[in-house]
């Protein structure tokens, strides 16, 4: 007969660690957690940092787990020193595990009270999300309150040039595992971390195909969409410079750029030097709601990134998953492992980065040849439900949580 752990007998319960809930272009997080909470799993998030943001995509209401916001700054040696007098009351060896506790006073201050929280409440493991801030707390916190942690990194905290090491390899390797979102993300990691990242696995950010359901392509207004925010790994500027050589060869479309950003002010000045104002339109940020009519309407999704000067880069834009599971073509760029998702002229085409030639020239093809449209518009929607439907790469994480919770048990 096969045995029962302790753990199986009742449900998981998982804390969600993360820098800033919610972020209005962190849509994966969000689809994560709905996949988690529509399998049963019990989720508490936790947010180091307060709300930055005035829009939110409408996933967020579905969300069911309560949201505990940490005091993100220890601003009073007394509030300060009455925390340690809990953690010396509450959590077992504490004055050794201070002792040796990584990171600032308000990181440690944080940690102190979640783990007080995961032991108050029964939480059995905890996630974080990027390997920056948000992992630096969950791994203390997991430490003091003695349970196994996860984390998941993403992109700017793999590839970024921090002033100061953020540690990385040691929080890979006390982690139970550490999951990012390409193959190309693990390779790096196991070739910079050897050892360090031998628990690293990839599983793919998904999506709940339900909310978009597939559309044959047909022929469309000559209309480009691109979303994103406006800083520099998003690459608009390219974007820019391929639409003016587009419309110097008297290609007729248009194009709508949805997002904010820093980048706005720089990217407007682009448009007006270029003459393309009768072209592209900047439209701010949307709700998802509306996006998504954008891009079912659309000729195609663009999404020309690059990598900027610092070091960052995009993983596998959310935008790209959410266009080619509805059915609508994409360009994109050979950058991290976007390619793995853009299989050139098999989902989608996929060009070299800071490239307006070749971005512009990729356009001008699917404007038009609407047979290819079509075929790249079927093997991307067949890719998707393959590699990135969000409850089977859910059930992967938790099999991890789980295993995870298992072996501390």
């Amino acid at each position: 007969m096969e045995k029962t752990t302790l753990s199986a007998l009742k449900p998981m319960y998982i804390g969600y660690v993360l820098k800033r809930y919610p972020r209005f272009s962190e849509t994966f997080v969000v689809n994560e957690i709905l996949a988690h909470e529509r399998a049963g799993t019990r989720i508490d998030i936790f947010a180091l940092g307060p709300v930055m943001e005035t829009h939110f995509q409408d996933g967020i209401s579905q969300v069911r787990g309560p949201v505990t916001r940490l005091v993100d700054k220890q601003r009073n040696t007394e509030t300060f020193w009455e925390l340690l007098h809990q953690g010396f009351n509450h959590l077992s060896n504490f004055a050794e595990k201070l002792a040796v506790a990584k990171g600032t006073v308000h990181e440690i201050g944080q940690s102190i009270l979640l783990a007080l929280e995961v032991k108050q409440r029964g939480i059995q493991h905890l996630h974080a999300h990027f390997g920056t801030q948000a992992t630096t707390v969950a791994r203390q916190a997991a430490i003091f309150a003695d349970i196994t942690y996860t984390f998941t990194a993403h992109a700017k905290d793999i590839y970024f040039q921090y002033e100061k090491s953020t540690e990385l390899g040691q929080k890979m390797r006390d982690s139970s595992a550490t999951i990012t979102v390409s193959d190309y993300n693990l390779a790096y990691l196991q070739d910079k971390y050897g050892d360090e990242a031998k628990s690293a696995v990839r599983i793919y950010n998904g999506m709940d195909l339900n909310k978009f359901p597939y559309q044959a392509f047909a022929m469309r207004d000559r209309h480009i969409l691109a979303v994103g925010r406006l800083v520099a790994k998003k690459g608009f500027n390219v974007l820019l410079d391929a639409l003016a050589i587009l419309k110097q060869r008297n290609i007729v479309l248009s194009c709508t750029l949805v997002g904010e950003g820093g980048l706005r002010e720089g990217l407007q000045a682009q448009i007006n030097a270029l003459a393309i104002d009768d072209v592209v339109k900047m439209v701010g940020a949307m709700p998802q709601p509306e996006i998504i009519q954008l891009m079912k309407s659309a000729t195609m999704m663009v999404a020309p990134c690059v990598i900027s000067e610092d070091g960052d880069r995009d993983g596998l834009p959310t935008v790209l998953l959410e266009s080619m599971a509805l059915g609508t073509p994409v360009i994109s760029t050979q950058v991290a492992g976007i390619p793995e998702l853009v299989q050139h002229e098999v989902t989608g085409l996929c060009v070299p980065a800071n490239d307006p030639y070749s971005l512009a020239n990729a356009i001008e093809r699917l404007l038009d040849t609407p047979t290819l449209c079509s075929e790249l518009s079927r093997n991307a929607r067949a890719l998707i439900e393959r590699e990135y439907d969000e409850d089977k790469n859910a059930a992967l994480l938790r099999k991890i949580f789980q295993d995870a919770i298992d072996k501390s048990v």
